[in-house]
């Protein structure tokens, strides 16, 4: 990890892009019941929440290993949000 300013853009990007994915699902399908893909996005919201937090947070011994861990779950969740939007149908 290059360091924690793209670490940062990272989270945003996927997550931002899986809320947009969201969007556009509802807007290709006006007559479905949004209120599970409300819970998508609610979700990707405390996700991102909870990402940044632990980037911010200072008492970290290794770092390098910290930022690997937060990436991983980053591709973790992502994937996990991504099935759910495929799953909305």
């Amino acid at each position: 990890m290059a360091n924690k300013r793209i670490l940062k853009k990272d989270i945003n990007y996927v997550l931002g892009d899986i809320i947009e994915a969201v969007y556009v699902w509802e807007y290709s399908n006006p007559g479905k019941n949004t209120e599970g893909s409300e819970k998508v996005i609610d979700e990707a919201i405390e996700v991102f929440d909870e990402l940044i937090a632990r980037v911010n947070d200072k008492n970290v011994d290794n770092k390098k290993a910290h930022f690997k861990a937060i990436n991983k779950d980053l591709e973790v969740k992502g994937l996990e949000l991504i099935e759910k939007i495929n799953n909305l149908g």
